[in-house]
C-alpha cells in the first residue's frame, strides 16, 4: 500500500440550503452570470455557519475575521431566472489555521450545475491585525463540538 493510500480522508461536515435565482443575477442570455456563483457560495457558507455555530458573527465575537484567499469554480450547466438551486456547503477539516469549503450547486432537477472551493484564513483584530498560523482556541473548540476532533 502506498503512503498516499494510507492517509485517511479528511473529516467533513455539510449543510444544504436553497437559493432562488433573481432577475438581477442573470445576463443578457437569460442565464446566471458566472460571477454570481461566488455569491451562492457565500450564501451557502453563511447558512452553514449559522447552522453549525461558526458564523462570521460568531468569529467576530472572538476578535477574528476570515478573509478568502482562494476561490475556484467549475461550471457544468446554467441556472436561469426563477430557478431554485440547492447549495451543498461542505467544510473540509484541515490541521492548518484555515477554513476550506467545497460547494456543489444543483438545479431543481437535481442536476449538478457548479462546483467550487474557497479557502479562508484567520486574521485577528477584525482584519486589521496579524495572520494566525495556528488555529485559534475558539476554532479548535468548535471542531471538537461538531465532532471533527477527538476530545
Amino acid at each position: 500500500m502506498t503512503k498516499r493510500n494510507m492517509r485517511s480522508k479528511p473529516k467533513e461536515i455539510e449543510h444544504t440550503s436553497k437559493v432562488r435565482v433573481r432577475f438581477v443575477e442573470t445576463d443578457p442570455l437569460g442565464i446566471v452570470w458566472h460571477g454570481n456563483y461566488i455569491q451562492y457560495f457565500e450564501d451557502g457558507r453563511e447558512n452553514f455557519g449559522r447552522h453549525h455555530g461558526i458564523s462570521y458573527l460568531d468569529q467576530k465575537e472572538y476578535g477574528f475575521a476570515t478573509p478568502i484567499i482562494e476561490s475556484k469554480t467549475k461550471h457544468k450547466r446554467p441556472l436561469k431566472y426563477g430557478d431554485v438551486a440547492t447549495v451543498k456547503t461542505i467544510f473540509v477539516d484541515s490541521s492548518a489555521a484555515k477554513m476550506i469549503f467545497r460547494y456543489e450547486i444543483y438545479n431543481q432537477d437535481n442536476e449538478l450545475v457548479c462546483t467550487g472551493e474557497t479557502v479562508q484564513v484567520f486574521v485577528d483584530n477584525i482584519g486589521q491585525g496579524e495572520l494566525w498560523l495556528t488555529p485559534p482556541d475558539f476554532f479548535t473548540a468548535w471542531k471538537k463540538k461538531v465532532g471533527l476532533l477527538d476530545e
